[in-house]
């Protein structure tokens, strides 16, 4: 069918197609894929949270279809395509909340990057019980779920929660744009925590109607489910044809999953990006308190995850404090630094950290540090601050029953030889790279054909190279890991006092609040 989809290009033919959109962290991106997998054209642009204040981290929704209507209209430029379908994903769990009629009431708060909800989990956990929450949701309390955030909402904000009606994320909010349709897909819905019973797979009404008061809560479907077709506006300022069938869509790393194949049992998807995230994927539930058990993008899938709150983003950080430096030098310095970043040891944990230690009030931690270090040391360090944090995950994953089988690697960050290199040396497992690691957009667009086609993602993207862990460097970096644990637990009383002063300074007008740099485009 390739050769049958150049051949109709060349002729004038439109080429049957689908479009998938991804609204991230640090971008928005689009891809517009041939019914065979293949990539026609992308587009991406390139966007900022905004940091009101430390642990809050926002967006403004309008941004997000704003967004897509940019990227859609510059996909469909050249009329040489007949879009069949649209996926959609993106970050999440995140809270925008609106009115009756869908008009924002405030910027979404986003997911475990936003640390705010800390009083509101605490209360919550009281009333409910924790391990009651657990066993009911799948997930303990933390800052990555929805229903806290909700909460602080109706605590703080009282004018705004007393006229919310609608609750959406990024996905969402696209499919109701493009289709006028009120849905969220379940697997979101499992991480919107302590709304969502796990076990019966629909909301819970006894928590939820006590928490989101005169929000209704939307109607729920899978992922790959169909919401509804474009319609006459959506399809003016679009480009797309009404009728053009919308899948719902779900959060960006369990599409990103999807689009690698990782959603077999046993499977572990690591997404590099401005946060790193794991997915795996078991033949039952699992839980933990330390992890986030969901349900699946797809029907009678289980998921245990984790997500670190930085990985992308502190290289971007790096980045940016090295004016003069770009990515490819700063990975060339970092790789003659060698193993071990010739004895620096960093905690990745610049934005709080998010499992499996749960703890908004850690901080990022340089250890080692000496006049003879350089910016290929401090880079190296980071990469290897982000293996290892994966291997901290995958020590919880396995603790609480889990049985990782094969490691898929996807992302930006895969890109470049070195990160993946270092993660698999620190883990000590192979990651198998799929030949299209364009991330959640693409597996948006794979669901978004096998809603109206018969699509294989094997067809669409095998398996390119796999990353072997080099044996030599396991005892090295067994030691290190080792210090790593130990560095956190014995640096935690002195970095949350500092995070209590940073906190305070919000109460001094006179000192300014420094931004932190938001990170490189995922």
């Amino acid at each position: 069918m390739k050769q049958k989809a150049v051949a109709d290009s060349a002729a004038g033919v439109a080429t049957p197609a689908v479009i998938g959109v991804d609204i991230g962290t640090s971008s928005s991106k689009g891809v517009l894929v041939d019914l065979d997998g293949r990539l026609i054209r992308s587009r991406t642009l390139e966007h900022r949270v905004d940091r009101p204040r430390p642990g809050w981290v926002e967006m403004d929704g309008r941004i997000w279809w704003q967004e897509f209507v940019a990227i859609v209209r510059d996909l469909l430029a050249p009329a040489d395509v007949r879009v069949l379908a649209v996926g959609v994903s993106g970050m999440g769990p995140c809270v925008l909340l609106t009115d009756s009629a869908g008009t924002p009431l405030r910027p979404a708060i986003l997911y475990g990057v936003d640390t705010r909800a800390t009083a509101q989990i605490a209360r919550l956990n009281e009333r409910f019980g924790a391990y009651e929450i657990m066993r009911r949701c799948g997930s303990a309390l933390s800052t990555q779920a929805a229903g806290p955030k909700i909460a602080w909402v109706a605590d703080v904000e009282p004018d705004v929660f007393s006229r919310a009606r609608r609750l959406f994320m990024p996905s969402s909010w696209l499919a109701y744009q493009l289709t006028g349709r009120y849905l969220l897909d379940h697997h979101s819905a499992s991480q919107c925590t302590p709304l969502y019973d796990g076990e019966v797979q629909d909301w819970w009404r006894p928590w939820a109607d006590e928490i989101v008061g005169d929000l209704v809560l939307p109607p729920l479907q899978w992922p790959g489910d169909i919401a509804g077709a474009v319609t006459p506006e959506a399809a003016a300022v679009t480009g797309l044809d009404a009728g053009t069938p919308v899948i719902t869509g779900t959060i960006d790393a369990w599409a990103e999953a999807i689009s690698a194949g990782a959603h077999g049992m046993g499977d572990l998807m690591l997404m590099y990006g401005t946060t790193m995230f794991l997915v795996h994927t078991a033949p039952y539930r699992l839980t933990s308190p330390s992890l986030w058990g969901t349900v699946g993008a797809l029907p009678g899938t289980r998921n245990l995850a984790g997500g670190m709150a930085t990985s992308g983003a502190i290289t971007g950080w790096l980045r940016d404090l090295f004016t003069a430096a770009d990515y490819p030098e700063l990975l060339r310095l970092a790789e003659r630094s060698g193993p071990g970043a010739r004895g620096l040891l960093m905690l990745p944990f610049f934005a709080g950290e998010r499992t499996p230690i749960l703890d908004p009030d850690a901080r990022g931690v340089i250890a080692g540090l000496t006049l003879s270090h350089d910016r290929g040391d401090l880079y190296r360090a980071a990469l290897e601050a982000t293996g290892l944090g994966v291997r901290h995950n995958i020590d919880a994953m396995e603790q609480a029953g889990g049985d990782i089988r094969r490691i898929v690697a996807v992302g930006g960050g895969t890109q470049g030889r070195l990160w993946t290199q270092i993660v698999s040396d620190i883990i000590g497992r192979p990651q198998h790279i799929p030949a299209q690691t364009i991330g959640a957009s693409y597996g948006a667009a794979f669901l978004a054909a096998r809603s109206v086609h018969d699509v294989s993602i094997e067809v669409w993207n095998p398996i390119r190279e796999i990353r072997e862990p080099r044996r030599k460097l396991a005892a090295d970096y067994d030691e290190l890991y080792e210090l790593y644990r130990d560095l956190y637990a014995g640096s935690q009383r002195v970095v949350r006092a500092l995070a209590g002063r940073q906190r305070r300074l919000l109460t001094d007008a006179s000192i300014p609040q420094i931004q932190p740099a938001e990170g490189a485009a995922t």
